[in-house]
């Protein structure tokens, strides 16, 4: 297995699943299903050094769940799983609590 450790700002991210079936119950194929915009952190940099050279540690950490827009990160392969690798201002938010992120009717 390979170790990666992204560098400075950036933030390694795992997709979650994304739903199988529509809210009414028709199951959805592969090829209509949209990327989830949700994630799991996998591994951070150190942080962004600021211009007095003090480092600036990020907000996120290993574990968070997070959310991100469409069009964020780069798409990576690693040890065969699709990975993203983006900056952390890419990240719009932490999931605290599943049960209460309800869907956009």
């Amino acid at each position: 297995m390979t170790a990666f450790r992204p560098l400075h700002d950036r933030v390694l991210v795992r997709r979650v699943a994304g739903e199988e079936r529509s809210a009414g119950g028709i199951i959805i194929p592969d090829t209509a299903k949209e990327k989830p915009m949700e994630g799991e952190v996998i591994a951070c940099g150190s942080g962004v050094r600021g211009e007095d050279g003090t480092l600036h540690a990020l907000d996120v950490k290993p574990g968070d769940r997070i959310l991100f827009g469409k069009w964020s990160g780069t798409e990576v392969k690693l040890n065969g799983e699709e990975l993203l690798i983006m900056k952390e201002s890419d990240i719009l938010g932490i999931v605290e609590d599943r049960k209460g992120l309800k869907k956009a009717a």
